[in-house]
């Protein structure tokens, strides 16, 4: 089945409340997994960092990026509670990190398992190489990059997983590791890689969903997909294009204050999100072309045989004249018809009577 992901990510703006209401939507609508994102804005942006042209659109608020994430950012103790609540729930808690301390905090304090590498962190080597270093399995999205520099995050990623922490870093180990049967062999048990647009929302145009098929081919690992569209076509199509992850960022309300609301889905059309992903795997069903159960039964309806068209005496001769072709199928099959003609009846038919020779 497809792992969805409901990414509440800062559309909680640093409610507590809210995040909680977010994790019981993404409950409710049926999600695999609710994320967030886990920073300490200190340690994420400089004083001078703009905000990204979407986040002044979206916030009508210009202001430095520093200043929006400190509103954004939740305690230590509300990720504890959160995880806390999605375990009572059954709903797996997962979080991204852009930092040292809070990729820390994740891995030890709370004790995730996986990760999901943000698509903004895929070139910070030092960073991708601490989240390899934790043994963790890992997502990793790939928004605004080109297959070598996703190539690149890969060989850190492998050099984190098949090495001791005091073996050197650098450009050479990575590529070897990428090469390496033990790097490759990490990487396909481990990551899986996440085609992205890097806009919110993504226009139609820029979705170019057929590379999320090359990122699976270059590099011979699951493929997934991080929605930033608008409404929910575009992961639908993903998952009946192969996506085996499928990321969508939600909120409680779209009107709401903050950089991704607009973006987002709401908790119904979340709902109807993981519905028609679920229908879709029921419908992608087996690659074998082969009559279905419920087909079984519809063949003597809707195909047909060979009909007397009129009568026929025994010992006359079949032609195009006295033979037809009509409903219902439980008689000789069409594709005799040539076979047939010019042949002798070996029993009188009525008109309309099933061919039987």
């Amino acid at each position: 089945m497809t792992l969805i992901i409901a990414e509440a990510g800062v559309n909680h703006n640093g409610d507590e409340k809210l995040a909680f209401e977010l994790v019981d939507a993404a409950y409710k609508a049926g999600a695999d997994i609710v994320k967030f994102q886990t920073f300490k804005a200190s340690n994420l942006v400089t004083e001078q960092a703009k905000q990204a042209e979407y986040q002044v659109k979206n916030t009508k608020k210009q202001e430095s990026q520093l200043e929006m994430l400190r509103r954004l950012e939740l305690s230590w103790d509300a990720h504890h509670a959160l995880i806390k609540h999605c375990n009572s729930l059954g709903i797996e808690f997962l979080s991204t990190a852009f930092d040292s301390e809070s990729l820390e905090f994740l891995v030890n304090d709370l004790g995730l398992k996986r990760l999901k590498l943000p698509s903004g962190e895929l070139t910070n080597a030092p960073l991708v190489l601490e989240h390899a270093r934790t043994g963790c399995d890992i997502i990793v999205s790939t928004g605004m990059a080109t297959l070598s520099e996703i190539e690149a995050a890969l060989g850190v990623i492998a050099f984190g997983y098949t090495t001791s922490k005091d073996a050197k870093p650098c450009t050479e180990a990575f590529q070897s590791a990428y090469a390496s049967d033990e790097g490759q062999k990490a990487l396909k048990e481990k990551v899986v890689i996440l085609h992205c647009t890097t806009e919110y929302p993504a226009p139609m145009n820029e979705i170019n969903l057929r590379a999320m098929d090359t990122l699976r081919s270059a590099f011979d690992l699951p493929a997934g997909y991080s929605d930033h569209s608008e409404g929910i076509t575009i992961p639908v199509a993903a998952v009946a294009r192969g996506a085996i992850v499928i990321e969508k960022h939600f909120t409680l309300d779209k009107t709401m204050e903050g950089p991704d609301h607009k973006a987002s889905l709401e908790p119904d059309e979340l709902q109807a999100m993981v519905t028609a992903i679920r229908q879709v795997e029921l419908a992608l069903g087996k690659p074998v072309k082969t009559p279905t159960v419920s087909e079984i039964k519809n063949k003597s309806v809707a195909r047909k045989s060979l009909v007397a068209a009129m009568d026929i005496c025994e010992g006359e001769e079949f032609s195009a004249e006295n033979l037809s072709v009509k409903r219902p199928g439980k008689g000789m099959s069409p594709y005799g018809y040539w076979d047939l003609l010019g042949k002798k009846s070996g029993k009188s038919y009525m008109a309309g009577d099933l061919i039987i020779e």
